[in-house]
């Protein structure tokens, strides 16, 4: 009886052992033609879409993506030799992804103090925690495409400035 058992759990090893070792990973999606990037807040609604693209596609200073209760995406379009413009979240964490180009992010506790300074260039993300006083300059010849996740959101529901000036004038608004 004791040998049946042993020849049972065998056989099932085996069996296990060779169904992993013949399995094929599954083929990706085939990808269909791409679906033509419209520039909007999507607003709390459920929203799935290639995030790289949408980025690259914007050439806005700032659009707001997707707004929602609590969290918000917005695209950037730095133009060369232009930054972000010093600003401090008090009560939201920021969370920024450079998908092309290249810059220099400057953090720290004052706005005259931006002791944390690094290097940042196509795939490189950034971490800015609430109440850090911070700034991204881009230092390539062509405009650093970034986007950027604000939790809570920070930005109203909708929101397009075509340019830093556009930004800095609304910030003045709310």
């Amino acid at each position: 009886m004791k040998q049946n058992h042993l020849l049972t759990a065998g056989v099932l090893c085996l069996t296990f052992a060779a169904a992993s070792c013949c399995r094929q990973t599954p083929a990706p999606p085939e990808k269909t033609a791409s679906e033509p990037v419209s520039l909007k807040d999507y607003g709390a609604e459920p929203t799935v879409l290639n995030i790289e693209t949408y980025t690259l596609s914007n050439e806005n200073f700032r659009t707001a993506l997707w707004t929602g209760g609590n969290l918000q995406v917005t695209l950037m379009s730095i133009p060369a030799g232009g930054d972000v413009g010093l600003e401090q979240h008090h009560d939201i964490d920021q969370f920024l992804r450079v998908e092309e180009g290249t810059g220099q992010v400057m953090m720290g506790d004052s706005e005259d103090n931006l002791d944390f300074v690094r290097e940042v260039s196509d795939d490189f993300a950034i971490m800015v925690p609430a109440g850090k006083w911070h700034n991204i300059v881009n230092k390539g010849d062509k405009p650093l495409k970034i986007y950027s996740i604000y939790a809570p959101a920070e930005h109203p529901h909708g929101t397009v400035h075509k340019t830093q000036q556009e930004a800095m004038e609304a910030e003045h608004h709310h």
